[in-house]
């Protein structure tokens, strides 16, 4: 069984990622990886280049993108179909026509209004609360996620 890593940020993430995506294609070869997802904050802009590399390896390139909300955890978004694809493009439009640029305003409403055919993560908080626990408003989110995703991806 291989290894697949899900979330990778690469320098497409400002002050996050630091690894060019060809790069990061190059390193997962190495290490045996027979796929590997780029997960960039609010954008799209590092898997062309991902794409590009993978198609002269021999490695699978997982299209994802991680969503971080004004209103809401984070999620790491992977659309399952070209139609899916192109809702997670127009969901990144619709953030970054609300802010300067740079910045992303994504709202938990926006997720839900282009879920259709794409695969959702939440991803928890960086920390724990004084009970080594997750905060209420962190699990009320992943019911809300639970109930609106799970139901849009059913239809």
């Amino acid at each position: 069984m291989s290894y697949t890593e899900l979330q990778v940020t690469s320098n497409f993430s400002f002050l996050r990622g630091a690894s060019h995506p060809e790069e990061i294609v190059e390193q997962a070869v190495l290490e045996g990886y027979t796929a590997i997802a780029i997960t960039d904050r609010n954008t799209l802009a590092g898997i062309v280049r991902a794409h590009a590399a993978a198609k002269t390896k021999a490695i699978r390139l997982i299209p994802a993108c991680r969503l971080d909300l004004l209103d809401g955890p984070s999620l790491l978004a992977y659309p399952t179909n070209i139609d899916a694809y192109a809702r997670l493009s127009a969901l990144l439009t619709v953030g970054n026509l609300r802010a300067e640029k740079g910045d992303c305003h994504l709202y938990q409403q926006d997720v839900f209004q282009h879920a259709t055919g794409i695969i959702f993560i939440a991803l928890p908080p960086e920390t724990l609360n004084e009970h080594y626990d997750f905060d209420p408003d962190f699990k009320n989110s992943l019911e809300i996620y639970r109930d609106v995703l799970v139901m849009t991806n059913q239809e």
